[in-house]
């Protein structure tokens, strides 16, 4: 196959896709609604009693990086149980003996989820303007954290790959995702790391999810980012890279045993 003909088949099965997400919107909604319940209840029945060191903004403008993570976490479980439910149908085998780029049905089910946690992203960001977030920053910023909540996004997506590709029931799919959800609230996500209990905080400041809320605090209040945005591209280029791997490893034994 050609790379235009990846391109193609990409583009026809990642329409597909989509037609699916528009036509069943609450999906979008409903990954949207966990992460703001969280950002309100934070910011309204906990922010009051949360010491956030240094950082002078309101509660949400702390909150909003972390949120946005979690968004993205709760997102992937869809993926994974969208491609689940295509194997369990056999449109993998209906596609092996269509002449399409085998890849491609992969890469439509990533895009798929790259787009719609993008616009639950934006939803969560809304509702948080509505409640006081606000941000000094620049374009340049705005590209950045884009940036890399996109990489964030990806690297999670290939891992939901692998889930929806081995699971062997509908919940085990989406199951996988829990530990990522869980994940930012080891991080400096909700607190700053300082006031964790010694193990805590080490695991805190050298788990990927804090050096990526940082980053994004930093971009959102017009600060210096330093190291830390270094440490979050890396850790969300070697998780995509090790993840991507892995799942057409899975991906090509799956149909080669079909």
């Amino acid at each position: 196959m050609t790379t235009a003909n990846f391109v193609v088949d990409t583009t026809v099965l990642t329409g597909r896709s989509m037609k699916h997400i528009t036509r069943s919107l609450d999906t979008i909604i409903t990954t949207a609604l966990m992460p703001i319940a969280f950002m309100l209840l934070f910011v309204f029945v906990f922010g009051g009693a949360i010491d956030t060191g240094s950082h002078t903004g309101s509660y949400v403008d702390y909150l909003l990086p972390g949120i946005m993570l979690i968004t993205v976490a709760t997102g992937v479980s869809y993926t994974a149980y969208r491609l689940f439910m295509d194997l369990q149908g056999g449109i993998f085998e209906r596609f092996q003996s269509m002449p399409i780029a085998r890849s491609s049905v992969l890469w439509a089910h990533v895009l798929t989820s790259l787009a719609a946690n993008l616009i639950s992203i934006v939803l969560v960001v809304l509702v948080a303007l509505l409640i006081g977030f606000r941000t000094g920053a620049s374009v340049l910023a705005w590209l950045g954290i884009a940036g890399i909540l996109v990489l964030f996004t990806l690297a999670l997506t290939w891992i939901a790959v692998i889930a929806g590709l081995t699971a062997k029931s509908v919940d085990a799919a989406g199951a996988f995702s829990y530990p990522l959800i869980f994940l930012p609230f080891i991080s400096s996500a909700f607190v700053p790391t300082e006031s964790m209990p010694g193990p805590v905080q080490w695991f805190a400041e050298n788990q990927p999810v804090t050096s990526i809320v940082d980053s994004i605090r930093a971009l959102f209040a017009g600060q210096p980012v330093g190291s830390d945005l270094w440490i979050a591209l890396a850790w969300c280029v070697g998780i995509l890279v090790v993840a991507y791997v892995l799942a057409n490893v899975v991906y090509r034994r799956r149909i080669t045993a079909g």
